[in-house]
């Protein structure tokens, strides 16, 4: 095989459990000498240091496929966005609100974090992250002016209220939306053709890259896309059954520096 470009998720994939990148995965990454596109749920800010360390350059993929773009100097070079209106966004936002008040809830716009109140939810996605969000009443904040938000995310570690979350929002039939569960504990909101296969067309197209020429790595439900848009899909060995049975390999686990040695040991 030749393979030209390596596409990988970010939590549960690339970085271990406490959200760190490993050395390890740095040194087998980098001595592939292969291009690498990260394709996550993250906002740019959140995947700048794996950026940094893995010197990447090239087109990134953010929010689910709702921004590709490229790091620059001079700042983010954006090739295509997919975003919910604040009108759109700040209506869903207040009916969670009003119905899930339990509910850890937080969105972004391409630069900030933003949250109500800092829950356990926020504690715990700011500790993976290593991000401060921005604290706002969003009735205020939508009323400032136009908004381009890119993810609402919501937080619970009550599997069951996250079934009725997730069938509370589906249930309101609301157009130009998609709700993709992102773990045990997360749904996100994000623009309906935010999908990161979407995402991977865009590059794929740009790069002339065949099927065969490409990789993917991810864990969960939200990288199924993913996966069945390249070459050689590639789970983890921490990945939900659903993943695994999609990929053509399974390697060892996100704690396991799983992304360096599924390159060496599958790609290379």
């Amino acid at each position: 095989m030749m393979i030209k470009h390596i596409f990988t998720d970010l939590d549960g994939t690339l970085l271990a459990s406490d959200g760190t990148l490993s050395s390890g995965n740095v040194a087998k990454i980098l001595a592939s000498q292969l291009p690498v596109t990260l394709v996550s749920a993250r906002a740019p800010m959140e995947m700048a240091f794996v950026l940094k360390a893995l010197k990447l350059t090239d087109w990134q993929v953010a929010f689910n496929g709702g921004l590709v773009y490229a790091p620059t100097p001079q700042g983010l070079q954006i090739l295509e966005e997919k975003y919910l209106t604040g009108d759109l966004a700040g209506r869903l936002i207040t009916l969670i609100q009003i119905y899930f008040p339990q509910v850890s809830l937080s969105f972004y716009d391409l630069e900030h974090w933003y949250t109500a109140s800092v829950d356990a939810g926020i504690l715990y996605e700011a500790k993976i992250t290593g991000q401060t969000p921005t604290i706002i009443q969003p009735t205020e904040f939508f009323q400032t002016g136009p908004h381009k938000i890119f993810k609402i995310m919501l937080i619970t570690f009550d599997s069951e209220e996250l079934q009725r979350l997730q069938y509370f929002l589906t249930a309101l039939e609301l157009k130009g939306i998609t709700i993709q569960q992102s773990g045990t504990a997360y749904l996100e909101i994000t623009h309906e053709a935010a999908q990161k296969s979407a995402g991977l067309a865009i590059i794929m197209a740009k790069e002339k890259l065949g099927l065969e020429e490409t990789a993917a790595f991810g864990d969960g439900h939200n990288d199924l896309p993913m996966l069945k848009m390249v070459g050689w899909p590639i789970a983890m060995a921490n990945a939900q059954k659903e993943v695994q049975k999609v990929a053509k390999f399974v390697t060892t686990s996100n704690n396991e520096d799983g992304v360096g040695a599924g390159i060496w040991r599958y790609l290379l």
